[in-house]
């Protein structure tokens, strides 16, 4: 059983949510983003270049650890393993995903923002939940009242978790120069809790020549 938490598998507590629209662009930008100090990288199945960008950075940048996002079924683990991804992360949860990911030679992390919902994937072994639409769902109060009954719980909270709705969370920006000559720029927050970790997104990146 692969069931298992993301963490130790990472040492970040920030995870940048990487949506690719152009295959050129996967590999400047998960190379400025690894510069920068984020070793974790998730690239979400949002866009028709998706897995090929999944592969080309995880053959790119072997060092860091590059998984996949919106990972919805079974079939769609299968192909982001075989892309080369070394984790999965899903928006929700189904019994069939939940039972892929038990088998999974990579973790997977699957989604919960109700009590029933946290249960269930502990009970199916998932101690790393995904927290989405987290401001939707409670933002930080409700992270803070599941530390109660879920202490063995590690979530990442993905979706309006910032300065504004919660007093745990503070600002930086990553820009930084990549060898390919590209300028690469995201803005990200970081919760500073040690019951999360921290999903951001990068949709709104921005690479152009130096």
């Amino acid at each position: 059983m692969t069931a298992q938490p993301l963490q130790p598998l990472i040492s970040d507590s920030i995870i940048p949510v990487v949506v690719i629209e152009r295959l050129e662009d996967a590999v400047p930008l998960a190379e400025a983003l690894y510069a920068g100090g984020l070793n974790t990288l998730e690239i979400t199945l949002r866009t028709p270049c998706a897995l090929e960008a999944l592969a080309t950075v995880a053959k790119a940048l072997p060092e860091a650890n590059v998984g996949a996002g919106t990972v919805t079924n079974s079939t769609e683990l299968a192909a982001v393993i075989d892309a080369g991804a070394q984790f999965a992360i899903a928006p929700g949860q189904s019994p069939t995903l939940l039972a892929a990911g038990s088998q999974s030679p990579v973790p997977l992390i699957p989604g919960a923002v109700t009590p029933s919902e946290v249960m269930a994937a502990r009970d199916a072994g998932y101690r790393t939940l995904k927290f989405f639409p987290a401001s939707v769902a409670g933002g930080a109060a409700a992270l803070g009242a599941f530390a109660g009954p879920f202490k063995d719980v590690t979530f990442i909270p993905t979706g309006g978790i910032n300065t504004i709705d919660s007093g745990i969370t503070t600002n930086c920006k990553v820009l930084t120069n990549t060898s390919t000559t590209s300028q690469t720029e995201c803005t990200i927050s970081s919760v500073r809790s040690s019951q999360s970790l921290l999903s951001v997104s990068c949709e709104g990146y921005n690479i152009r020549d130096a």
